[in-house]
C-alpha cells in the first residue's frame, strides 16, 4: 500500500477497532508521539462513554478521555482528546486517540483527490500513545 506524506500525518486511510467494531476511520489522523487523533467526525460516538478521568500534559495540555464500550464490554478510558490543547498542540485540536488494546491499523491508501482540501478528505465512516 502507497500513502502519500501530509504535514505531520499521512494520507494513507487509518482504522481503529476494539471487539470487532470499528470505532473510527479517516485519512486525516495527525501523529503526535506515535499515536493517530482522529477527527471527531470520523469517531462512532455510539461506542464512546463521558470519562470523570482527566490527565495533564506537561506540552500538550489537560487530556479529557472516554470509556469504549462496545455491547456489555468496557474498555475504560481507551480513547483520549485534548478539549484545549496548548498552542504547541494545537493541531490535536478536535481529535480522538486511542490506546489500552484498540487496535489502530493502515488499512489502504486515501482515496481523495490529489489536492483536495482537508474538508474533502473526511472519513468513509462518518460517526478517538498514552501521555
Amino acid at each position: 500500500m502507497e500513502c502519500r506524506q501530509r504535514g505531520a500525518g499521512s494520507l494513507c486511510m487509518f482504522r481503529a477497532t476494539w471487539n470487532g467494531v470499528v470505532l473510527a476511520e479517516s485519512d486525516d489522523t495527525v501523529v503526535v508521539e506515535g499515536n493517530h487523533y482522529f477527527p471527531l467526525d470520523a469517531v462512532d460516538r455510539q461506542y464512546l462513554r463521558d470519562s470523570a478521568t482527566h490527565t495533564r500534559c506537561p506540552w500538550k495540555g489537560t487530556a479529557g478521555y472516554y470509556t469504549v464500550a462496545v455491547g456489555d464490554d468496557e474498555n475504560r478510558d481507551a480513547a483520549w482528546y485534548y478539549p484545549e490543547p496548548s498552542p504547541a498542540a494545537r493541531e490535536i485540536t478536535g481529535r480522538v486517540a486511542f490506546w489500552r488494546g484498540v487496535t489502530v491499523e493502515r488499512v489502504g491508501p486515501s482515496t481523495a483527490e490529489p489536492g483536495a482540501r482537508d474538508g474533502a478528505r473526511r472519513p468513509l465512516l462518518a460517526r478517538l500513545r498514552h501521555h
